[in-house]
Formats: structure tokens, sequence, C-alpha cells
């Protein structure tokens, strides 16, 4: 039955991630128009059989009708729904529905596919299964189907017969679904992504020296989702025997399951490895992101090791290819943690600037005002400094650096001196960069460290100046190790030599700070030959008096490592050296 809600005063925050039946009954039409309540709305749970990925799911949500909509007086929608192991209940979640709501927006807020009450196997917001899904609620929302009670609306706005004004927020899981949903339904208007990714193979398994080689498992995270979703029977009992894999899995589809399993085998034959990257990249935006054609905000955590920035940048810059109009926000929060004071609040979406750039989007694409200002297309958090920075375009690699034979970083090739130095591997990790899931639970962390003779570092002269990094720093590197040159060919993947690349900025006193605890993993393809490493999307501000420090590492303990002992050395001469180049946009290391 249907609810009637008051405007809440209480802080929305949206946080958005990973912690997550038959008469008809007719809405209750609130007052129209001048007599309604401003920011007064219903809300009404309701149940849904949809036919998706060959199975059917029922899925469970919540309708949230603002007063003064009704057949005369239609409003857009909103549709949204949760992050990894959540449910439409969660406070983040609901806090959408209730937002936009009181902001006049028909809002529709629903338990993804295997999540809360809603029936079916996690899919990994499949188009065909999550984003079929979705597009049935499109259906409701545009008054040609009925809820499972027999629930209809005719309050939502239409751009034509069958086809609502809908837009989609949501994050992590839930900002996934949104473009899945767009690849198979070209009625959504307009969709904000938070937290998101491009590329599961690339999020679960990164390799950022070549994206057909598999990867270096990403096991913490990979094991902690794994974790919160076959735990969901137990999390939320239901006896809809549609949430349970009867084929070797228990909420999963076998595929999923089968790829980490595969990714914790520790073996990465060719055949296996490819049927791994064509899963991982079929339930993936980078394999349907040419259907989607609804105008994109994408919102993207800094400090996020999970989905890093790198995954909204692959996907921004292949919509604006196609010519969708396509934005993005490098906000602090992701994953990892990060909440910063003035970061997008929906009790107060007015007061950030995250917050107003969500409204005018929507208010461009769903209420059609062509006086909206939708913003920038890119904008990042500045720490420490007012605002935020701007930009018409993502800012481009503009110096390069070169590794030195004696240790150093500098900014001339002639200055490089000639050199070879040498790291070891451990049959243990011997580096830290984080422990997976605490930035998102709050839970304290060790520092960053390397241990020595396991690592490899080049550090810039102290800066005379600040110098402002704004997106990727990209590496190239070749390495000498006879150990890992002779397994390499042996038709297993996990033979090839690991390593990790990762950037530091080392205070005057020596403290060391990993920006954001974010590393790159590298399954080198051939240590004959020199490759090139882009390193995860930073925004850091180096201090007058700070030094960069290029690190190159054997092993991380967030991920799987190197198989057996194999001894690197890097050698540096002016005319053959490693480079690496860096994305300014204020300041130059000398």
């Amino acid at each position: 039955m249907s609810r009637a809600v008051p405007r809440s005063r209480k802080a929305l925050a949206l946080v958005a991630g990973a912690a997550a039946l038959a008469a008809p009954l007719a809405l209750a039409a609130p007052a129209s128009g001048a007599e309604a309540d401003p920011g007064a709305y219903t809300v009404t749970p309701l149940r849904f059989t949809v036919e998706a990925g060959g199975r059917s799911c029922a899925v469970d949500a919540d309708l949230y009708r603002p007063a003064g909509a009704d057949a005369a007086h239609p409003a857009p929608a909103v549709l949204t729904t949760n992050g990894f192991g959540g449910s439409k209940s969660d406070g983040s979640t609901a806090a959408i529905g209730k937002a936009f709501a009181e902001r006049g927006y028909v809002g529709l807020v629903y338990s993804g596919l295997g999540f809360g009450k809603s029936g079916c196997l996690i899919s990994l917001d499949a188009p065909e299964t999550d984003g079929r899904a979705a597009a049935r609620l499109v259906d409701f929302l545009a008054g040609t189907r009925a809820a499972d009670d027999g629930t209809r609306v005719d309050f939502v706005t239409r751009d034509g017969a069958g086809d609502p004004r809908v837009g989609m927020i949501g994050g992590s899981y839930g900002g996934a679904v949104q473009l899945a949903a767009a690849s198979v339904d070209p009625r959504i208007d307009a969709l904000v992504p938070l937290i998101t990714w491009n590329d599961l193979a690339y999020a679960l398994a990164p390799n950022a020296a070549d994206r057909s080689t598999p990867g270096v498992f990403k096991w913490q995270w990979a094991n902690g989702f794994y974790l919160i979703g076959e735990g969901q029977p137990l999390l939320s009992p239901s006896l809809d025997p549609s949430r349970i894999n009867s084929l070797g899995c228990l909420h999963f589809v076998t595929d999923a399951c089968d790829t980490v399993r595969f990714l914790n085998s520790g073996r990465y034959p060719a055949a296996e490895s490819e049927k791994m990257l064509t899963y991982a990249r079929s339930v993936s935006p980078v394999s349907y992101l040419d259907r989607i054609t609804a105008p994109t905000l994408i919102v993207q955590g800094q400090s996020d090791s999970l989905f890093n920035l790198n995954e909204a940048r692959a996907t921004y810059d292949r919509l604006r290819e196609r010519g969708v109009d396509t934005r993005m926000i490098w906000q602090s929060w992701g994953h990892s943690g990060g909440q910063k004071p003035g970061e997008l609040d929906l009790a107060d979406p007015e007061g950030s600037y995250v917050g107003q750039r969500v409204l005018a989007w929507f208010d461009r694409y769903l209420r059609k005002n062509a006086a909206a200002d939708t913003g920038p297309a890119f904008a990042w958090y500045r720490e420490g400094r007012s605002g935020y920075g701007t930009a018409d375009r993502v800012p481009a690699l503009s110096q390069k650096l070169y590794l030195s034979g004696d240790g150093k970083l500098v900014d001339n090739r002639t200055k490089v001196a000639r050199g070879s130095r040498q790291y070891t591997n451990w049959l243990v990790p011997t580096s830290h960069s984080e422990s997976s899931l605490v930035g998102m639970i709050g839970l304290p962390d060790p520092r960053p460290y390397d241990t020595p003779g396991t690592y490899l570092g080049w550090t810039s002269a102290p800066l005379t100046a600040p110098v402002d990094l704004v997106g990727a720093p990209r590496a190239t590197l070749q390495v000498v190790s006879p150990a890992a040159e002779r397994v390499q060919d042996s038709g297993d993947a996990a033979d090839k030599l690991v390593l990790f690349a990762k950037l530091y900025d080392v205070a005057p006193d020596g403290t060391k700070t990993l920006v954001n605890r974010l590393v790159a993993p590298v399954r080198v393809p051939d240590v004959t030959r020199p490759f090139t490493v882009e390193l995860p999307g930073i925004v850091h501000r180096y201090e007058t008096g700070h030094r960069l420090e290029f690190v190159v590492a054997a092993s991380d303990t967030a991920y799987s490592g190197n198989r057996g002992v194999k001894p690197v050395t890097v050698v540096s001469a002016p005319e053959s050296t490693g480079t690496l180049s860096l994305p300014l946009v204020e300041g130059r290391v000398g």
C-alpha cells in the first residue's frame, strides 16, 4: 500500500558501492499542481515479473510519486538500483528516490537481480539480463505494462507512445547497469553512472601493459565481492529458486563463478585465459558502448583501487568519439573511501559542485531545459584548494622524465648516468599498497611499504615550485630477466614476469605517500622487448621541496604475484633508458 512521506530534513549522502506479490491496486492521486505540498511524495512497494536472460525474474521495487504528478501534470522519471550486495532499501539507494521525488521527479528504485528480494542469479550487469530487466521497468514507466498487482502509471512525461522521459543514476554495480540498460533500450534519455567499471577483465585482473595478456589477479577485491555475492541467500533469505544455481555456484551465473575460480587457480593457459577475458568483457561496457546514445555524465572516484579513473576515461573517450554528449567528473571518494566535506549530498545537491552538475544534467535532458548549463567536458576535485578544476579536455602527457642508472629521475636524456640496478622477488609479498575493502568500511590500514632489495626507485630533485598532476602517467620500460625469459613461452601466462609500477610523493623529511594507494600491475608480455605501462589516473599536488619517486616493485599484498623467483635488472644509458611521462596542469619537474 502507499505511504505518504514528507520532505526529509535529514542528510541523504549518496555513497554508492558495496557494503547490498495480486489484486489490482490503484495509486491514490496526490493533490494536483497548486494544491500540492512542494517536496511531498508517496512511496508504493511493487513487484514485477520480468523475462531477462532466458529466465523469469522477480523484481522488488518502490515507486516514488511526487505530489502533484498526475496524467494532466506528468513528470519525468529517475530509475535507480543498488550497488553490489545492497538492495532498494539501502540508505544510499533509497536516498536517490527520496531526493528526486522531493524535486518533482517520479522515482523507481529497485533491487538489482540477485539482491534484496529480487530474484534470479547475479550476472554482473549483463546487458541481456540486467539491462533487459531495467528495460521492462522502463515499460512500466511508459504505462505499457503493469506491476504484478495490476498497478499502472500515467503520470510520467512521454516523448511518444511507449516512450517515457527517464534517466538513470546510481553507483558501482548500480552504475554499470545504466550503461547495460541504455545499450538495449534507446528510450533512456540520460545517464549518471558513478564509480563504475569499463572492463571487468581490467578491473579484476589488470595488466597495465597489455590488455590482451591475462593480468595480475586483484585477489582481495575479487574474492571479497565473490563472497558477498555467494552469501546473498544467507544475508537475504529467499525461497525463490531462481536465486540458486545448481551448476557449481550458489548465487552467480556459472560463467562468473568459473571466472573467479580460474583467476584463483594461478594457472592461465591460453585457451582458458581467452575464455575468461571474453566473458568478463562481454558483461562490461567496453563491449557494448557502441550501442549507447544516451547523454552520459560520468562521475568517478580518485580514491578507488577497484575501478580506477582509467575505467571512466576509457568510457568517456569512446562515447565522445561517437558523438555522444559525455562529460566527466573526478570526485574524491570512491570504493577506497576518500569522502571529503562538500562533496555530493542528495539532501542538498544544490550545495555541492557534483550535485549541481547532476541536477543540471537531468534538468537539461529530462526537463528539456535548453538553458540548463551542463558544465565543462572535464572536472576534477582539488584537495586543499577551493573548488573543482575544469577543462575542455583531459590533460595530455606534457613532460617526459628519464630513469637514470644512479636512481635519479631526471628531466633531460643527457643527464642519464650509465648503470644497472637489480631487484629480486621473494615467494611471499614484500610490498604493500592497501588492504582492499577496508577503505570502504573505514578500518585502519598499514602505510604502504616496499622491502629493500625487492624494488627499484627513481627519485626527482626537490621541486622548486608546486606541480599539479591530473591524469594517468605513462612509463616505458625495458628489463632483463633471464629466469623469466626461459619460461615466458610455456603456454601458461602465469609464467610471465609480474611487476608493479607506482608513483610516490616524498616529503622533505623522507615520508613517502603512495597517492590514493594506487599501483599499476603488469604481466610483462615479452621481457626481451620494451613495454609501456599506463599507471592509474591520479590527481595530486606535489608541493615545493617534495620529490617524485617512480617505483617498480616485485609484488603487492593485494595481488597475486610471480610464479617462482625471477631476478630483474634495469639498465640505463643516455641513448637507451626508461621514461616516465606526466600529465601536468601546473608546474614542471626540474
